[in-house]
């Protein structure tokens, strides 16, 4: 009875890894950039500090590299930043993207997938995740969302096969 039980999990273990999330057809990174408000997460220790107002930057360089800078309040309310850069993985579609933000002397050896699986057709709002859906955000281009857009974009996340109770809500206090 064990190893069948083994068995159903690590099937359903594999099954998921087989079946990522679907990403959007098309990202147009001139109109992905700019300021994103967290709307809601899927909690991480990578951001543990983080107690309000977390945003990402997003700017596109004359040489048409991504760099982001992401920030919030900690629990001290001093500002938190970090700043990455984003490589585009999957170029017909610019959805499947990396981020890093971690260098040792301009060598990036750690990088995070970062899928567009959720958009706005007017880059109001976009869902990110990843492969395992271990990760998850909800970003926004305002402090606040509407009922019937966050119903909208929640039923995404569970139509993408995330637990949309894994989402938490991110504290954003409008200035």
């Amino acid at each position: 009875m064990k190893n069948i039980l083994f068995i159903l999990l690590f099937s359903g273990f594999v099954m998921a890894q087989q079946n990522p999330p679907t990403t959007v057809k098309y990202v147009d990174l001139k109109k992905y950039v700019g300021l994103w408000y967290e709307f809601a997460k899927i909690p991480n220790s990578f951001q543990d500090q983080c107690v309000k107002n977390t945003t990402a930057k997003y700017t596109l360089t004359d040489d048409g590299e991504i760099k982001v800078t992401n920030s919030c309040i900690d629990e001290d309310g001093e500002e938190d930043a970090a700043d990455g850069v984003v490589r585009v993985v999957d170029k017909k579609s610019n959805a499947k993207l990396e981020v890093s933000f971690v260098s040792f002397f301009g060598w990036r050896p750690f990088w995070g997938d970062y899928w567009i699986i959720g958009l706005d057709e007017n880059y109001q709002w976009a869902i990110v995740g990843t492969p395992n859906r271990k990760y998850g955000w909800v970003l926004s281009r305002t402090q606040k969302l509407d009922k019937v857009t966050s119903d909208k974009i929640f039923q995404i996340i569970k139509d993408q096969g995330y637990n949309p109770n894994s989402f938490k809500i991110s504290p954003n206090n409008p200035s």
